[in-house]
């Protein structure tokens, strides 16, 4: 099986049948389940789903996205269980359909794409009782992006994901796409990545990237300073930036030091696809407003 073919973004129903017991490899989505009334069906999440803490504290952990224990998932006798392509390898996926688990692969990237995920859900669990709720979340999404539309100089945003080297992402992302709904511009928005690493961080030549991930490029210092953000977003993951590293930014010669735009984000409101946007939509906005 083709990772491909493993990583079709299943817009279809995964399950002929509305699923009774749920594992989720997918941090966000364990939280979206809860909040959508269907958590109660989950028999096990990840290391690293840590919301709702009250309510995800006694459920079973499968470990974590990338090395899920297989065996212990096939043992919990899901009806589904739910991957995401860029959190979960195509190992594991294969590995619990060869199995024969029902997994639905998602692949949000972009807010979009989020809320049919929340829909789908609903649909999918046949559970309609927050309808309204997210329906509410996309009039906030709908107020967003008119406002965004507006305004004639929208903040240049550069938020890192990860440090020594620095990488980011380009604007096929869902954090991409967060920055422009909330009203900014991601700098790197149109950057991919190249391969191999020196290709990334100088002028070396660049090997052929068919195949491969290219929308979370690395970069030197240099190439951050001539970018000129006037925002710079550091989230708490998948890299934990500290005040150390802000620090560090506020000696670069960039207008976000200058002005004072450095801000220790939730890195979940960047990269959480799911219901967590709402928190985003209450919280980045206010960032990326004019002084």
């Amino acid at each position: 099986m083709s990772d491909e073919s493993i990583y079709r973004y299943q817009m279809d129903e995964p399950v002929p049948f509305p699923p009774r017991r749920v594992v989720s490899l997918v941090p966000s989505v364990t939280e979206s389940l809860f909040d959508l009334g269907v958590g109660d069906r989950l028999v096990g999440i990840t290391d690293y789903c840590v919301h709702p803490a009250d309510q995800v504290a006694g459920l079973p952990r499968i470990g974590g996205t990338k090395n899920p224990d297989v065996e212990r998932i096939v043992s919990l006798a899901p009806d589904l269980v739910i991957a995401n392509q860029e959190e979960n390898t195509p190992q594991a996926v294969e590995a619990l359909r060869s199995a024969g688990i029902a997994v639905w692969v998602t692949f949000p990237i972009s807010v979009r794409d989020a809320f049919n995920l929340l829909w789908n859900i609903m649909h999918v669990f046949d559970e309609a009782g927050m309808v309204e709720r997210v329906r509410a979340m996309e009039w906030t999404c709908d107020w967003l992006e008119r406002r965004a539309g507006q305004l004639e100089h929208p903040f240049r945003v550069f938020a890192p994901i990860w440090h020594d080297p620095w990488m980011s992402f380009s604007g096929e992302t869902f954090a991409s796409d967060m920055i422009r709904v909330c009203g900014g511009e991601n700098v790197f928005s149109a950057r991919e990545r190249r391969y191999p690493l020196a290709a990334d961080l100088t002028d070396a030549p660049a090997e052929p990237s068919a195949g491969r991930d290219i929308r979370y490029p690395r970069l030197s210092t240099d190439e951050i300073v001539a970018a000129q953000p006037e925002v710079i977003f550091l989230p708490d993951e998948p890299f934990m930036f500290t005040e150390t590293h802000a620090q560090e930014i506020i000696e670069w010669d960039v207008p976000a030091a200058k002005a004072g735009r450095v801000h220790l984000i939730d890195g979940s409101l960047l990269t959480w696809h799911g219901t967590r946007m709402a928190r985003a939509f209450d919280v980045l906005p206010g960032l990326l407003e004019p002084e």
